[in-house]
Parts: C-alpha cells; sequence; structure tokens
C-alpha cells in the first residue's frame, strides 16, 4: 500500500528500532493458551534483525490497575517469544527509565529485546507527551505492527510516530492492504456478513456499511430484531425491541442506497438454549410464542450461498448462530466452507475479523483458506465503521 510507509523505506542497519506490536495472547496459569499473534510478528522481527538492526519491541499486556504487578507482566510471554522465534530475547524489567536504557544500550545489531509492559505507566494510555519522550530516548527508528491497537491514539502506538521515522511492520503492512482491498476499493459485487447477538453493539457498523456494500447478510441475534421490525413474532429469541424503528431506519437507508439486504428466510428453532436442545426447522413466520432462533435454516444457507457465489469480494464479521453450541453451529460452518471454497478458487476475495468470527471459522477448519483474517477485534471493527485510526494515521506516507 503506497498511502503508509513501510519496511522497504527504512533503514535500520544497526538502528535502534521500536517496534510495536501486539503481546496481549491469552493466558492461563501463566502459560499462553494461544500464539497466534505472537506467530503474527515473527516476519516483522526476523526481518529488521536480520537487517542489523536492534530490536526493541514494545507491547501491553491487560489493563493494569495500579502500575506493575506480576499478572500483567509481560516476562512469560518472552519466554514464549523466544521459543517461536527460535532466537534469543532478552527481557528488561521496565520500557522506560535506567532499567530500559542499560538493556537498550546493551543490544549488539540482530539482537531482540523486550520491555516490560506500557501500561505500567499511566503515560502511556493518556498519550502524555513527557512518557513518549521517554519512550523515544530508546529508539531511532519506530515500526508500528500493531494493527489490533492502531484504534488507540497511545503513546507506544500513536505518540511515538511523531518523534521519528515511523513505518508499518509486515503485519500491519498485509492487514492494511487486505482491508483496503476489502471495503475501500474493492472489486464488485461487494458482500458484507454482520453476525452477533446485538443491533445496539453494531449501530456504527450498520450504518456504513449499508452506504458501502452491494449485499448486507445479517445474522446472529441481531437479525431477530430485524425480522421483529418487519412485523414477524420471533417468540423467545434474543430481541432488542427497544430498536425496532432503529432497524426499521436501517433498512430504509439501505433502500435509498440500493444496498440489499440479506434476512433469514428460515431457522433452527428450540425451546432451550443449551448444546444438543431439541430442536425443529421452520421459517421464520412461524416461530413459536416458546420457541427460539439459534441459528440459520438451510433455504436462509442457500440463499446466501447464492449471494457470496455472485460477489467478489466479501467482509464478514460476527458468526450467523449460537456457534459454540450444537447443533446450531451448522449455519455458520456451511456458510464458512462455501467462501472458503470460493477463495481458494479465486473468484472472492475474503477478509474477516473479529473475536468471535475467527473463533468460528477456526471451529469451522477455515480459517486459512480466507484471503485474510485480522485478528484486531476493536480496530477491524471501528475500520469497519468507517472510523479513522490514529495509529495508521501517523503512519501515512
Amino acid at each position: 500500500m503506497t498511502a503508509f510507509r513501510t519496511l522497504d523505506q527504512a533503514d535500520v542497519s544497526e538502528k535502534r528500532v521500536l517496534v510495536r506490536v501486539d503481546l496481549n495472547v491469552p493466558m492461563e496459569n501463566g502459560r499462553v493458551t494461544d500464539a497466534t499473534r505472537i506467530d503474527r510478528i515473527l516476519p516483522t522481527i526476523r526481518e529488521i534483525a536480520d537487517k542489523g538492526g536492534r530490536v526493541v519491541l514494545l507491547a501491553h499486556f491487560g489493563r493494569p490497575k495500579n502500575g506493575p504487578d506480576e499478572e500483567n507482566s509481560l516476562r512469560p510471554v518472552a519466554a514464549v517469544l523466544q521459543e517461536h522465534l527460535k532466537r534469543p530475547v532478552a527481557f528488561a524489567p521496565d520500557c522506560i527509565g535506567g532499567a530500559a536504557q542499560t538493556a537498550v544500550a546493551a543490544l549488539k545489531g540482530g539482537e531482540i529485546l523486550l520491555l516490560e509492559n506500557t501500561r505500567f505507566h499511566k503515560g502511556e494510555e493518556k498519550n502524555d507527551p513527557a512518557f513518549v519522550a521517554e519512550l523515544a530516548k530508546l529508539g531511532d527508528v519506530y515500526v508500528n505492527d500493531a494493527f489490533s491497537a492502531a484504534h488507540r491514539a497511545h503513546a507506544s502506538t500513536e505518540g511515538l510516530a511523531h518523534h521519528m521515522p515511523a513505518f508499518a511492520g509486515r503485519t500491519m503492512q498485509m492487514e492494511l492492504e487486505a482491508i483496503s482491498s476489502a471495503l475501500d476499493n474493492p472489486e464488485r459485487p461487494l458482500a458484507a456478513i454482520v453476525g452477533g447477538a446485538k443491533v445496539s453493539t453494531k449501530l456504527e457498523l450498520l450504518g456504513n456499511l449499508v452506504r458501502k456494500v452491494d449485499f448486507l447478510i445479517i445474522g446472529g441475534g441481531m437479525a431477530n430484531t430485524f425480522l421483529a421490525a418487519q412485523g414477524r413474532h420471533v417468540g423467545k429469541s434474543l430481541c432488542e425491541k427497544d430498536l425496532l424503528s432503529t432497524a426499521r431506519n436501517i433498512l430504509d437507508a439501505a433502500r435509498a442506497a440500493n444496498c440489499q439486504i440479506v434476512l433469514p428466510v428460515d431457522a433452527v428453532l428450540a425451546k432451550e438454549f443449551k448444546a444438543q436442545a431439541p430442536a425443529r426447522v421452520g421459517d421464520v413466520d412461524h416461530v413459536g410464542h416458546d420457541e427460539m432462533i439459534l441459528d440459520i435454516g438451510p433455504r436462509s444457507v442457500v440463499e446466501v450461498e447464492q449471494v457470496l457465489a455472485a460477489c467478489k469480494t466479501l467482509v464478514w464479521n460476527g458468526p450467523f448462530g449460537a456457534f459454540e453450541l450444537e447443533p446450531f453451529d451448522a449455519g455458520t460452518n456451511a456458510i464458512a466452507k462455501v467462501a472458503a471454497d470460493l477463495t481458494d478458487a479465486g473468484k472472492l476475495l475474503s477478509v474477516a475479523g473479529g473475536g468471535d468470527t475467527v473463533a468460528a471459522l477456526n471451529q469451522a477448519g477455515v480459517a486459512q483458506h480466507f484471503t485474510y483474517i485480522s485478528t484486531a477485534g476493536g480496530a477491524f471493527l471501528e475500520w469497519m465503521e468507517g472510523k479513522v485510526l490514529p495509529g495508521v494515521e501517523a503512519l501515512r506516507a
């Protein structure tokens, strides 16, 4: 992407390179349970080190309240990073001050150092100029490889970019190129799948998408609110009755923008929300008063498959049903496999993001077949909402 400075333009040899990465990985009992975010940043670290740069890694972890605490220390993550990187990774017990400066000064070209959690200092989230200046003392070049934190104007994600030459790392570059080709400059027709529980959490997203996409496919609990807004009875299904008029406004806006909204025509219905609950398939006009819509039905799956087969680009955020419970994962799994097959055949550019979406695509066994899977949660959603991401804007050429 030519609009952003990348490592292709960076001179890192023998330079102290401050690399903002995402190491906010899930941990249980001191062990990393999912190393996806670690694996994503390895190419950037290796490239800078191989070019002779002195790699100084900046990252946050968790939400520490009152300064340093063992539970939110990055020290255990350093060991896992070293294991995946297959190179030594030194660790400094602070990200500013004497300890950090001594550790950085000891680095030779090609060596790697992880600094302690930036959020142990209140200046990080406040983007405090004094804290930014302390961080800036440790580097000559700044590289941001943490798209997942780019929606925050924090010291290590945005402030530093104004103090030294700033570039996008390879993961950031891949993310920007993927999302730009999916929504900013897409090959049409363009479809968006938006699922999840509530309309209220995705109002801005839906409002932005109806102006940009050709097909807006709505699934999950939020589809129930739209069905109810059309006068259908949805029984005991999750439904935000206070947002029915809002849903009607979105439907009107879509018509005005020539965006076709695709809602379920049939559903998997059950009286209990639990795995293997007795269920039946029925159309959405005949939901019992004691029934819940927990997944889309087979006719809805076929309708969505036909839409995707006619499209060139797909953006996906949110599952179609209660995918974490069988048999209510069938709709999401079926659509995921179709999107993956179309992508493999070169007929569809597919970009997906959001925690539940990634989990659902992994569960369906197709994540590796999508064009790009974003591990960013809030940043991916804010980009889909059309918002400016401070950490990205700071890298503009």
